[in-house]
């Protein structure tokens, strides 16, 4: 959701959260991208889910195996400049742990800032309206 993204940056997003369940490295790849793009942290915890952790009436395509792993996990930790601080964490359940300098926000805002002169507001403008709406109506 690139223009959500844009829309977060310009609110100044410090700290950029990203459940999932995509176990693939191009995910890896992406929450560099959003670190850097948005000059942000992001905390990214991915699943981790083994067969046995299933009811035995469920039959992943995967294997029956009761130790055939269903989602790989591969949570991370990402500087605003886009470097891994910990993780990912794979091949089981954990917690990742990592020290957050809030000084790296600016030192690297400093280098590129993806909402401010950077994103050209002479030519391009991106209009949010974050008036409240109803999500479900009864008509």
């Amino acid at each position: 959701m690139p223009l959500l993204r844009t829309a977060l940056y310009a609110q100044g997003v410090d700290l950029w959260c990203a459940p999932t369940v995509d176990d693939r490295d191009a995910w890896q790849a992406t929450m560099r991208h959003i670190a850097l793009e948005g000059r942000c942290f992001v905390l990214a915890a991915a699943q981790h889910l083994r067969r046995d952790a299933l009811p035995a009436d469920l039959h992943p395509v995967q294997g029956e195996a009761p130790d055939t792993v269903l989602i790989g996990g591969g949570s991370v930790i990402v500087s605003p400049l886009g470097e891994v601080l910990a993780g990912p964490l794979r091949d089981g359940e954990g917690v990742l742990a990592a020290e957050l300098d809030l000084d790296d926000l600016a030192r690297a805002r400093f280098d590129f800032d993806a909402t401010g002169h950077y994103a050209r507001p002479d030519v391009f403008t991106l209009g949010v309206d974050r008036s409240a709406r109803v999500g479900v109506s009864g008509r």
